[in-house]
């Protein structure tokens, strides 16, 4: 969103005083990974003075170990600590059975740090990686999360996903008494932030594509009504609250418009494009049946939504500039819902009815081949890492709510859990731009 939208909005900077005690902080099991992980050693970095609150290399080797695609070395069973490449002995390491190793250093001076790190193949001695990544130094943790990414796309291709962000709703308490969170964190769960907290049910956050605002829907007023916030700064703006049903919202990709669920004057839940400059409405479904759970294509010229128009949810796709012809996507059971379309534009996401159970499930959007993916009988709400290569998704386990995540080839799963009251809806975050990396810095 733009500032001149801001302003169009009027937004109110709201104040949330919630201690740092009553927010449920998620713990990490993995569940599963690749049956022959890459042998990877993070070795201690460096630390000069005033670097000791974060100690890099242990969150970059946790954040490669959760991935399940490597296999780093216990620091116990290193027989040498080297801090440049080299030092290091590269048959010693090989003896150990490594593939690689990381090494670096960490140096702070008026508030800024500077993490160096440096990648060896150890295998053929090659430098495969030689980087230097500047940060506030309150937030050396998030260089550590880019050290990560750095690491694991020069070994494996893909750009990680490790310095990015998930929201998510917490809910506490027993009814009449629940309280519900709308929280912010680092991919890991780490550096957890409340963003809003109401006595009534908060749905629906969807990010924005410079990952610097969230909507969703908010019962504060004792009927549904949609927001957007300003991680940042905390400013928000209801933009639709009309009689009935207001839901769904989901972000254009330019940041203009909302894609949202309204009843209308009729009851019956259609598609509208809400322009958020000037509270234009378009409608872009009309059917007796229920159209809801829009969202855009990464390139906005299409959306995707839930429809039971065929007797069954199912999902369908139209291009907004002809709406009248929606067509339907999946055809694999009697049950798709909750569409999420990869950042690639290749794959789609969504809850599937298999075996009695509702389960995550992805569609190659080019030949139609659906896999499943996740293993519970309550697995909802999909949402793609910004890389395409995981999801996030909420299950159930003993009754109460979870997260859980697995990537697109179901090889690697992990499972999220809050240590208190349960977690819901979650929705991964955009690779950060520059101007949302340096508000998080």
């Amino acid at each position: 969103m733009t500032r001149h939208l801001a302003r169009q909005l009027g937004l109110a900077l709201i104040a949330l005083a919630v201690s740092a005690t009553s927010l449920a902080q998620l713990k990490i099991e993995i569940t599963s990974g690749v049956t022959d992980p890459i042998p990877i050693a993070i070795v201690p970095f460096a630390r000069g003075a005033g670097t000791d609150a974060v100690d890099v290399a242990a969150v970059v080797q946790a954040d490669l170990e959760r991935s399940g695609r490597f296999k780093p070395m216990a620091r116990g069973d290193m027989l040498t600590q080297p801090i440049r490449s080299e030092d290091i002995d590269l048959a010693a390491w090989r003896q150990q059975r490594n593939d690689f190793v990381a090494v670096g250093r960490v140096t702070a001076a008026g508030g800024q740090s500077l993490v160096e790190v440096e990648l060896v193949n150890v295998l053929n001695g090659q430098r495969l990686m030689t980087e230097r990544f500047a940060t506030p130094s309150r937030n050396l943790r998030g260089a550590a999360h880019r050290v990560s990414d750095a690491i694991y796309q020069k070994i494996l291709g893909v750009r990680g996903a490790f310095a990015t962000r998930i929201a998510y709703v917490s809910v506490d308490g027993r009814p009449p008494n629940q309280r519900y969170q709308l929280i912010v964190a680092d991919s890991d769960g780490e550096n957890a932030r409340v963003i809003l907290e109401s006595k009534q049910p908060l749905m629906s956050p969807a990010w924005s594509a410079d990952g610097d605002w969230l909507a969703y829907v908010s019962f504060e007023r004792r009927v549904s009504a949609i927001y957007v916030q300003q991680v940042r700064t905390g400013q928000r703006s209801m933009v639709s609250s009309r009689a009935g049903v207001n839901g769904a919202p989901s972000w254009s990709p330019d940041g203009k418009t909302l894609a949202v669920t309204l009843s209308g004057k009729s009851g019956n839940l259609d598609i509208y494009l809400l322009d958020l400059a000037n509270q234009s409405l378009r409608r872009v479904t009309s059917d007796p049946g229920i159209d809801t759970e829009a969202v855009f294509s990464p390139d906005g010229r299409e959306l995707y939504f839930t429809s039971d128009r065929s007797g069954n949810p199912q999902i369908y796709r139209l291009a907004i500039g002809d709406p009248d012809r929606p067509k339907r996507v999946t055809f694999s059971g009697g049950y798709n819902s909750r569409a999420r379309i990869s950042p690639d534009g290749k794959q789609l996401a969504m809850t599937t009815l298999d075996a009695g159970a509702y389960r995550v499930a992805i569609q190659d959007l080019a030949n139609g081949t659906v896999s499943i993916l996740s293993r519970g009988r309550l697995d909802e709400s999909p949402s793609f890492a910004p890389n395409s290569a995981i999801l996030i998704y909420a299950g159930r386990e003993r009754g109460q709510g979870i997260l859980a995540s697995v990537s697109v080839d179901g090889a690697t799963s992990q499972r999220l859990k809050a240590d208190a009251g349960e977690v819901r809806e979650p929705v991964w975050g955009p690779f950060l731009t520059n101007g949302a990396a340096a508000a998080q810095d």
